[in-house]
């Protein structure tokens, strides 16, 4: 089992231990973090959806996130990545949603966001927590460690919860 898998694996009893329900709102991840959940034998008891929102359109329109609030911060953002991770609440049946934001490359760096930068939001209870990361690594190996790390962050949560 690779690390991604165990990770989704640990995730999901820790989600069934609580009678929860995850969804997830990627950008640059594009649906990767979804994809390890649903893995997972017995995921549909604690996956309840996931929002693939690329563009900023659709972090509009499918996640309720404001487009001042894109404007002001521009879609990599820890301020986006919160409010993707509780529009994936309020669009849902979870009682906890994960979000990733970021700049996979190669293109795409602006000034002060490098290629690597992702944002994280985890949102339940009516608290989110968000962090902002710098990773190495070429287009997949940024992608990679964004899934490794939404789940890692997600894990902390629920221990936390």
């Amino acid at each position: 089992m690779d690390d991604i898998t165990d990770l989704a694996a640990r995730a999901g009893r820790a989600l069934q231990a609580k009678g929860w329900l995850l969804a997830t709102a990627e950008s640059c991840t594009g649906g990767g973090i979804a994809q390890a959940v649903t893995e997972i034998p017995g995921s549909s008891e604690w996956f309840d959806c996931g929002f693939v929102t690329y563009s900023t359109a659709s972090k509009t329109e499918l996640l309720d996130v404001s487009a001042a609030l894109l404007a002001q911060h521009g879609a990599v953002s820890e301020e986006i990545a919160a409010a993707m991770a509780e529009g994936a609440l309020a669009n849902s049946n979870a009682h906890v949603a994960l979000s990733t934001t970021g700049i996979a490359g190669p293109g795409g760096a602006v000034p002060g966001k490098p290629v690597g930068t992702v944002c994280f939001g985890w949102s339940a209870g009516g608290a989110t927590q968000t962090e902002r990361l710098v990773f190495a690594g070429d287009r997949q190996a940024v992608r990679r460690q964004t899934v490794a790390h939404a789940l890692q962050g997600l894990l902390r949560l629920l221990e936390q919860a």
